[in-house]
């Protein structure tokens, strides 16, 4: 018997993940046929509770962010939770392949029966996220998951995008490598909560403390009188400052949802979500319709050849979609 979209969501709904797998590959397909699974999928979840935290844990490559989430994970799951990772991997440019290797990196965190993880190819995007982030937090809420973890591609600047979607932002640093303060981008700074500075071991520890104030400052600077993210030193060799971590996280936590924080953020993010989906909904009816995909490649090529302005030939094309 041929399994229905609603099938899908009955066993995703009772835990079972190999369910929850498909239920995500749907909602990720570009194809149009699967169009009407995927919307079908949303309106499924539509009812699915809020008790629920996303956290987004963003950084350079090489801080050990996938380290450390799983060890958030397994505290997580320790503390009765069920926990959902979303790693996002980079795709080629060229080929639109992905690594997606989280997932091996998370060796005890991906054998425990309370956590499912996911690695999602970013498609190119820009934001350290995929396309379909918002739709798969939606369906590992309603597969049963309170806790969503969140890794992005680890790309700078353009992270800032994860903040859009989840609860908390914390943000995975270290010392040792590259500018140090000066190569922290300011838009990331703007957006975390928390700040994990990674790999406090051996030689990298005076440096890290160092570094520490110097964030402080930097930090205090740039959110004026208004309270500045919480620094916390830690190493996941030797698990130094992971429980602290997680007191913060939890604090942090409690007190969002009692300020109102929790919920007004909630709210903004499904504005932003609106706008996103339009964008994403018109380019794929862009691409799927073969006149306008034509019409769009002409006109890419006749403001490259400097022969048509940018933004009349974007007017141009809107025309065609009315």
């Amino acid at each position: 018997m041929t399994e229905t979209i609603q099938d899908v969501f009955n066993e995703m709904s009772k835990g079972n993940r190999a369910a929850l797998g498909r239920a995500i590959t749907i909602i990720e397909s570009r194809h149009k046929k699967d169009k009407l699974g995927r919307l079908h999928l949303l309106e499924c979840c539509s009812d699915t509770s809020s008790e629920t935290f996303r956290i987004g844990i963003t950084g350079a490559p090489g801080v050990g962010k996938s380290s450390l989430i799983e060890l958030i994970g397994l505290e997580l799951v320790q503390q009765g939770h069920r926990v959902a990772v979303l790693a996002i991997d980079p795709s080629s440019t060229s080929t639109g392949g992905s690594i997606l290797g989280d997932k091996t990196r998370m060796t005890e965190l991906s054998k425990n029966a309370s956590a499912f993880i996911r690695p999602s190819p970013s498609s190119g995007l820009l934001g350290g996220v995929s396309a379909m982030t918002r739709e798969t937090i939606m369906l590992c809420e309603a597969a049963g998951y309170d806790r969503i973890l969140i890794e992005t591609v680890g790309v700078g600047q353009s992270e800032t995008s994860v903040s859009g979607m989840v609860d908390q932002v914390v943000f995975a640093t270290m010392t040792g490598a590259g500018d140090g303060l000066q190569g922290i981008k300011r838009g990331i700074l703007e957006v975390v909560d928390l700040v994990a500075i990674n790999k406090v071991d051996g030689n990298n520890v005076e440096p890290s403390k160092q570094f520490s104030t110097a964030l402080k400052g930097a930090l205090s600077v740039l959110h004026g009188g208004q309270s500045r993210p919480e620094i916390f030193l830690t190493s996941t060799v030797s698990d130094l400052g992971v429980g602290d971590l997680m007191s913060g996280i939890t604090r942090w936590i409690d007190e969002s949802k009692s300020s109102g924080q929790f919920t007004a953020r909630r709210a903004n993010q499904l504005g932003h979500w609106f706008e996103d989906a339009l964008v994403y909904g018109m380019d794929r009816h862009l691409k799927n319709s073969p006149e306008l995909a034509q019409k769009y490649e002409n006109l890419k090529v006749s403001v490259a050849r400097g022969d048509l302005h940018p933004v009349l030939a974007a007017e141009d094309l809107i025309k065609h979609l009315q």
